[in-house]
């Protein structure tokens, strides 16, 4: 049973995103749904970057494997977000994260989600992909005076693992950045960028396949069986064994399919617009002198980069029901909010708004690893909104610990996290912690 609207299940319907409409000038995929029965070593469910990253790397180490994603390529969250390739994974900040897992094991963690950005980077570079990439570096600016210090505390461990990262105060963020209503100083942070996500997701799809990989869209998994040592994948029109398999679904888990994962996830809407075309005069009149990708310090947070057309894309949490009233809400308040953070944008049109799925775990970091019942059942999920880089960087993990040549993985990351309480009412539980998130967002 969903847990929200189900038309937001709906492979069959395109994605009403910016993103979409380029579809077509990005490129075909090879990836005809899959008909009859076949096999692999490895199937691989989701056609996102991270399962798309696990087959390319798998087939880098001679491992067979294909995808079956359940609508078209880059249909889920890796084909509608924001396109923030940048540092993170955790809705934990930095000194939460030393207090439980301790100095050694997050610096590890934050060293794995620099690697991950630079393994985008070296993806593109090595099979040519054209992001459409903008910026150097991301800023995080503090929407209130005491949301400063966790921005120097970030800051201060990324220079740890040598990473450039500065704090400025608000005059030194507006004469770098852009001007606006909300923001008390900003830290930037010199690894990341912004890109086109769903042409990044159809471009490693495109390598992935040049690899010798067969992807299969419009090919959801209906059943899951057992037969000896084999798994058998059921869909509309075919079948697919394999030895191992790797759950890549994040936001969209078949919980149905996988009852060891089932209540492991929370599903959060988070919602996106874009304006039209901005002149330079109204660009003028906010100061905007930044391609580099932005978002703030709310928990109910507000991400926001100008597109290389000069639109003003801006996105942010909310709605716990997924109905089309829902996002008709949602595109009333990020406008709202744009006008709020930016006079200067006031009453300036938008023109698409769209959603999906990030995946928050109760513990509040990413999962990865094998189910401990069936360690030939793969998965990783939970990139808390922040997927570019950290599911390109999960795929590939599991593809080294299938081929065998992993390392340890960093502790906030490894292994299964707990389930919620009474998963069936998480949909009450995200309620609360949307009101709280408004709560925290408006205490001084």
């Amino acid at each position: 049973m969903p847990l929200f609207h189900p038309t937001l299940y709906d492979w069959s319907k395109p994605v009403d995103s910016f993103w979409e409409t380029q579809r077509a000038s990005f490129g075909d995929v090879e990836a005809p749904p899959l008909h009859g029965d076949a096999s692999a070593d490895v199937a691989v469910v989701g056609g996102g970057y991270c399962g798309l990253s696990a087959a390319y790397h798998l087939a880098r180490a001679g491992i067979e494997a294909r995808v079956l994603e359940a609508g078209p390529i880059g249909w889920g969250a890796s084909g509608r977000n924001g396109g923030f390739c940048s540092v993170g994974a955790s809705f934990l900040g930095a000194a939460e994260l030393k207090g439980i897992y301790g100095e050694d094991e997050t610096l590890a963690f934050y060293r794995a989600l620099v690697e991950a950005v630079q393994l985008v980077d070296a993806l593109a570079k090595d099979e040519t992909i054209d992001l459409k990439r903008q910026g150097d570096g991301v800023w995080t600016f503090a929407h209130k005076p005491g949301r400063v210090g966790e921005l120097q505390t970030h800051a201060d461990v990324l220079a740890r693992i040598g990473v450039p990262a500065r704090v400025v105060d608000a005059s030194g963020f507006e004469s770098e950045a852009f001007a606006c209503a909300e923001q008390a100083g900003a830290l930037h942070e010199s690894v990341g960028f912004a890109l086109n996500p769903l042409a990044y997701c159809l471009g490693l799809a495109r390598a992935t396949v040049k690899r010798g990989t067969k992807l299969h869209q419009n090919s959801r998994v209906t059943a899951w069986r057992r037969e000896d040592a084999q798994h058998v994948l059921v869909t509309a029109s075919g079948s697919l064994r394999a030895k191992r398999v790797i759950v890549a679904t994040n936001g969209w888990l078949p919980e149905e399919l996988v009852p060891e994962l089932a209540g492991r996830v929370m599903p959060v809407l988070s919602n996106i617009v874009t304006t039209r075309p901005l002149s330079d005069d109204e660009l003028a009149r906010q100061g905007w002198r930044t391609q580099a990708p932005a978002s703030n310090t709310r928990a109910l947070l507000a991400y926001l980069r100008m597109l290389p057309d000069k639109r003003l894309m801006f996105g942010g949490r909310g709605d716990a029901t997924g109905s089309p009233a829902g996002g008709l809400a949602m595109r009333r308040v990020l406008t709202r909010r744009i006008a709020e953070m930016f006079p200067g944008f006031a009453g300036i049109e938008t023109t698409h708004s769209w959603r999906g799925f990030i995946a928050a775990t109760r513990r509040l970091t990413p999962a990865i690893g094998e189910l401990p019942n069936d360690p030939t059942v793969s998965f990783a999920f939970g990139c808390h909104g922040n997927g570019v880089a950290f599911m390109t960087w999960a795929g590939r993990e599991l593809a080294k610990r299938i081929a065998g040549t992993a390392g340890a993985l960093p502790a906030p990351v490894n292994g299964l996290p707990p389930r919620f309480p009474f998963p069936s009412l998480r949909l009450w539980q995200l309620r609360v912690m949307l009101a709280r998130a408004w709560v925290e967002d408006t205490a001084l």
